[in-house]
Parts: C-alpha cells; sequence; structure tokens
C-alpha cells in the first residue's frame, strides 16, 4: 500500500495494532491463478516475529499456500469518513473543504510454516487459548478427535508495513479542528480515530518545539 512519510507507523506501532486486532485478512497469491485467495481470519501474536492462526482444513487457502508460502495479513481498522467541512479554520469557505478517510492499517508479509501434526495443532490452540481464554481449565487436547478437522500454520514476518492515516498532511489547526469533530460525532472509529490523531499532534509538536529549543 501506499504510505507517505507522515501517515508511515514504526514497527513497535505496528506490532501492537496486531496484539489489538487479531482479525484481519489472509491473501494467498499461489502460482499462476487469476486472483489470490482472500480469507478473513483470527491470528494470534506470538511475538515480534511470528504469528499462529488455524483454518478449516477443507479452507482453499491451503492449496494456494502449498503453491506459495508467501502471504500477505492484512488488518485494517478505525475507518471514519471525514467531511470535508470539518477540514477548515477560521474563515475558510466549508465548501472548499476536500473530503478524505480516516484509517488504520497493517500488512504483514509472511513466510508460512505449516503445523500439521497432532502436538503442533496443539500448540496453535494452546497460544490462542492462553491469550483469549487464560482461565481455561481444560487443555484443547480434550478434543483430539476434532484435530484432523483443522490445519495449523507459522507465519514468519518477512515485512511489516503500517499506515496510520489521521490527518498527518495538515498543519496543526485543522487537524485539532477535525479531532474535535471526531469526539463530537463520537462512533466508536471516530474516538479511536481521535486517540491517533491526538498522539501524532502531541508527538508533532514535541518535535517543533525541540527544534526550536535548538535553534
Amino acid at each position: 500500500m501506499l504510505i507517505p512519510q507522515v501517515d508511515r507507523a514504526s514497527r513497535e506501532e505496528s506490532m501492537e495494532f496486531l496484539r489489538t486486532h487479531e482479525f484481519g485478512q489472509l491473501v494467498a497469491a499461489g502460482r499462476g491463478r487469476d486472483v489470490p485467495v482472500v480469507v478473513p481470519t483470527q491470528f494470534v501474536v506470538i511475538d515480534d516475529e511470528t504469528l499462529m492462526l488455524h483454518l478449516s482444513a477443507k479452507n482453499s487457502v491451503w492449496a494456494a499456500i502449498d503453491e506459495n508460502p508467501m502471504v500477505m495479513l492484512s488488518v485494517a481498522a478505525h475507518y471514519s469518513y471525514i467531511p470535508g467541512y470539518w477540514r477548515v479554520v477560521g474563515d475558510e469557505d466549508p465548501d472548499m473543504g476536500i473530503p478524505t478517510i480516516y484509517y488504520a492499517a497493517v500488512q504483514a508479509r509472511c513466510e508460512v510454516e505449516m503445523m500439521d501434526t497432532t502436538e503442533a495443532k496443539l500448540e496453535v490452540l494452546r497460544a490462542q487459548l492462553r491469550q483469549k481464554e487464560p482461565d481455561r481449565k481444560h487443555d484443547p487436547d480434550v478434543h483430539a478427535h476434532l484435530l484432523p478437522g483443522i490445519r495449523g500454520a507459522r507465519l514468519a514476518i518477512r515485512e511489516l508495513d503500517g499506515k496510520f492515516k489521521f490527518g498527518g498532511n495538515m498543519d496543526v489547526p485543522h487537524r485539532r479542528a477535525v479531532a474535535e469533530r471526531l469526539t463530537e460525532r463520537g462512533r466508536p472509529a471516530d474516538l479511536a480515530g481521535h486517540g491517533y490523531a491526538m498522539r501524532n499532534i502531541e508527538r508533532d509538536e514535541r518535535k517543533a518545539a525541540a527544534e526550536s529549543a535548538s535553534d
């Protein structure tokens, strides 16, 4: 995806986004296909280099992965439409404001290692349950008879790109005007976007203050 420098997230920010948004689109190109296979899926972050997931053994994505183990995991959230009239300040003409979209997105280019043995599948399930149901009393091996119905995968992250598009191309007064509108509208994505926008504003203000102090 196109990522202007003002919107580029750090690797640390991108990994934190994946940890808090563990559902995305797994894209497997395969070889010689007209279109890739795209599968909505939950996943679990193991560490800064590794993800795990499991899907039905019948899922068509596995054939594409067998052809080519390089995949893309794409995760997007906090979509907000920003009307043009939000992006004006002072005596600027509201009808001349240009609408845009605020959103956060992370794409992880990964190499897949299949986890098809019984113990490997249990490793995937245990990793998921440790994070999602830490108080669960029974090990997933109590359902061992169901394991032939799934396949597991370890995804080694080879490239990671994050884009936090929250008005970074505008000056601070215009960004603050939009941020205030987001809180007024108050949808869940708006409130999340407000947090990203204010974090970026505060970061840029600190940077400007530091540069001014050094002059």
